[in-house]
This record gives C-alpha cells, structure tokens and sequence, in this order.
C-alpha cells in the first residue's frame, strides 16, 4: 500500500476520472478529497488545490453560474480576511481570472473584463498570460466566445488536471454509488 495520504490518492482518481470527462464522478471524488483532506490535517495547499480541481471541472462541464458562485465566495472571504502572503494573492488573482472567463463564456462581457482587469492587476502584468489575451480582445471590439475562451486555456496550460500532472498510478477509486432502487 502507498504511503501517500488517501485524500491525495482519491484527488487523483477525481483527475482520472476528468480527464476521461466523467466529471459529474471526479467531483464525487474530489469533494471526498476534500472531507479527508480535512480530516486527516492536509494543508491549505492540498485543500486549495482540489478545490481548484472542482472548479476545473464544474468549468469543464459547463457550469459557469457555479464557477461564478464560487468565486464570488472566495472573493468575499478574501474581503472579509485580506490575502497577507503573496501565494493568497496569487490565489485571488487566480479567482478573479476564472470568475471573469466564466463571464465571459456566458456573453456577460462587460462583468468579464472588469474581473480580468482585476486579476491582472492583482497578479502583475505577465502573470496571467491568458487574461492578457482575452482583455486584449475585448478591448480591440473582437469577438469573443466560450469555444475561443477554452482553446486559449488549453493552449495557455491555463488547467491543472492535464495528462501531464496526474498519477493514475496512485489513484483510489470511491465505492459506486448505491442506486435508490437497491
């Protein structure tokens, strides 16, 4: 058996099951990350990081109103409790940029580029390479789309469940999911 914590092991069956675009169980997955994360005393870090995995996913799936809702939680945590650290400011920024291309996948243009400003400014320019762009966009009066949005993520590395980062080698899948009819 693997020494590696079982959240660690659960998030990374989550990722599995995301990249194979089963996100409605990756979520499954990843909020039980996130329970034993809590339990088990998984740092900040490993929490914020799959709850970055939800978002991805929620993203991915197309649940834009909820990327924003979450978002919108953080942010008012961080209005309620000023990021003190510059990883808590990058993770405002990083909120504030996915708030903002949820935005802009729902049309609401306008909301979007004031949420990508914001990003920007908090990060610093460079920083947010992909919020660049679409702010570029929207102020050049050019047209700007969820299918346009989700090539320039993947074309950004702007996710972090990739090929590339996951360890299918590890992964622990959750029991299914008992059916109501037994």
């Amino acid at each position: 058996m693997s020494t590696l914590a079982l959240h660690f092991r659960v998030a990374e069956q989550g990722k599995v099951l995301a990249l194979a675009g089963r996100h409605d169980e990756a979520l499954r997955h990843y909020r039980e990350a996130l329970r034993l994360a809590a339990l088990q005393g998984g740092s900040d870090v490993c929490q914020r990081h799959y709850a970055w995995c939800v978002l991805e996913s929620l993203e991915r799936s197309g649940a834009h109103e909820a990327v924003i809702s979450f978002c919108q939680r953080v942010e008012a945590h961080y209005q309620q409790q000023p990021p003190t650290s510059d990883l808590a400011l990058q993770d405002l920024a990083a909120h504030h940029e996915r708030h903002g291309l949820a935005l802009a996948k729902l049309g609401r243009l306008a909301e979007a580029r004031t949420r990508l400003e914001s990003a920007v400014a908090l990060a610093g320019a460079g920083r947010l390479p992909l919020s660049e762009r679409v702010l570029g966009w929207t102020r050049s009066g050019l047209h700007v789309d969820a299918r346009r949005i989700s090539l320039e993520q993947d074309r950004h590395a702007y996710w972090v469940v990739r090929p590339d980062t996951v360890r299918p080698d590890v992964a622990v899948a959750l029991p299914p999911v008992a059916s109501p009819l037994g």
